[in-house]
C-alpha cells in the first residue's frame, strides 16, 4: 500500500511537469483531427442509418412515442445522434490508450527514469513488436468484451461498472508490458506481474473509472450534439491526461518494484557469499579431527 500510495502522488506531481503538458498536445491534435475526419464523412449516414434501424423496430418506436406523450418532445430527432454519439465514446476511449500508450509512454517513462532511476541497469528484456502485439490482442479482447456487454449498459447498475472495468483491464495489460520492456529482463517482468498482479489489476481498473469522467460531457443530453465540436476534444483531451497519468503512475510503481526486487536478490546473493568465505582448508580441518601422529621407533644403541 505504500509502494502505491507513494507512486500515486508522484504520478500526480508530474502531469504538472511542463514536458508531460506538452506531450499530451499531440494525441490531442492526433485524436481531434481523427474524430473531425471521422465524423465529417461518416456522421451523416451513420446517424441515418441508426434512425431507420429505430423506426423500422416497433417496439422502440411504440416506447419513442410513449416517451413523447409525457413531455419528452423531438426525442426522435434527438435520439440517433445521441446513440451514435454513445457508440463512438469506447472507440475514442481504446483509441486514446493506444495513443498515449504509443506517442507519450515512452518519453514519460524516460523522464521518470532519468530522475529518480539514473543507475538503473536496463536489461531490455521487451520490444516493440512485443508491446505492438500485446497491444492489438488486449484491444481486441476488450473490444469484443464492450460489444457483447452493450446490451447490460441498459441496466442503470451495470453501465456504471462494466465499461470502466473493461478499460481498467486494457490499461493494466498495456501498462504493465510498455512500462518493464525497457529496465527489466522477461523473468523479472513475468516475477514482478506475478507478485504485484492485484495492485496492478486495481491500479488499471482506477484508471479506468478516472477514464469515464469525459462522459459526464455527453450528460448534456442533446447539447452533446450541438456542441460536438467543442465537446468532442474537451473529451479527448481528458482521456488523454487520464492516460497520461495511469502511465506515470505505473511507471513509478513497476521501477521502484523492479528496484526493490534486484535489492532482494543481491542481499540473497551476497549472504552464501559470507559463508564461503573462510579458507577450504580451515574449514575441512574444523570438521575432520586430526589423527595422533605415528609412535617412533625405540632407539637402539649402535
Amino acid at each position: 500500500m505504500k509502494l502505491l500510495l507513494d507512486s500515486f502522488w508522484r504520478a500526480a506531481a508530474y502531469c504538472l511537469h511542463p514536458r508531460v503538458i506538452a506531450l499530451s498536445v499531440l494525441p490531442l491534435v492526433l485524436m481531434a483531427g481523427l474524430a473531425f475526419g471521422v465524423g465529417y464523412f461518416f456522421w451523416e449516414p451513420a446517424v441515418s442509418s441508426v434512425r431507420e434501424a429505430l423506426e423500422s423496430w416497433q417496439l422502440v418506436s411504440a416506447f419513442v412515442g410513449w416517451l413523447e406523450g409525457l413531455g419528452l418532445s423531438n426525442l426522435k430527432s434527438v435520439l440517433a445522434p445521441m446513440i451514435v454519439v454513445f457508440a463512438s465514446t469506447p472507440v475514442i476511449v481504446v483509441l486514446s490508450l493506444l495513443v498515449v500508450a504509443a506517442l507519450m509512454t515512452p518519453s514519460m517513462l524516460s523522464l521518470v527514469g532519468e530522475r529518480r532511476f539514473a543507475l538503473m541497469e536496463r536489461k531490455r528484456g521487451g520490444s516493440f513488436l512485443g508491446s505492438l502485439f500485446g497491444a492489438l490482442w488486449a484491444t481486441l479482447v476488450a473490444l469484443l468484451a464492450l460489444l457483447v456487454s452493450i446490451p447490460l449498459w441498459f441496466v442503470p447498475p451495470l453501465v456504471l461498472i462494466l465499461p470502466p472495468l473493461i478499460w481498467g483491464w486494457l490499461t493494466y495489460r498495456v501498462m504493465t508490458y510498455d512500462v518493464l520492456a525497457e529496465h527489466a529482463s522477461r523473468d523479472e517482468r513475468r516475477e514482478l506481474v506475478k507478485r504485484y498482479r492485484g495492485s496492478l489489476l486495481g491500479m488499471g481498473v482506477l484508471t479506468g473509472y478516472l477514464g469515464a469522467a469525459p462522459s459526464l460531457v455527453w450528460a448534456s443530453g442533446a447539447l452533446v450534439v450541438v456542441f460536438a465540436p467543442v465537446l468532442v476534444p474537451l473529451a479527448v483531451w481528458i482521456y488523454t491526461l487520464v492516460f497520461a497519468f495511469s502511465a506515470l503512475w505505473f511507471a513509478h510503481f513497476a521501477l521502484s518494484a523492479l528496484q526493490a526486487l534486484r535489492a532482494e536478490r543481491d542481499a540473497v546473493q551476497v549472504v552464501p557469499m559470507q559463508r564461503s568465505a573462510l579458507p577450504e582448508t580451515t574449514l575441512i580441518e574444523d570438521a575432520v579431527p586430526r589423527a595422533p601422529p605415528p609412535a617412533l621407533p625405540p632407539l637402539t644403541p649402535p
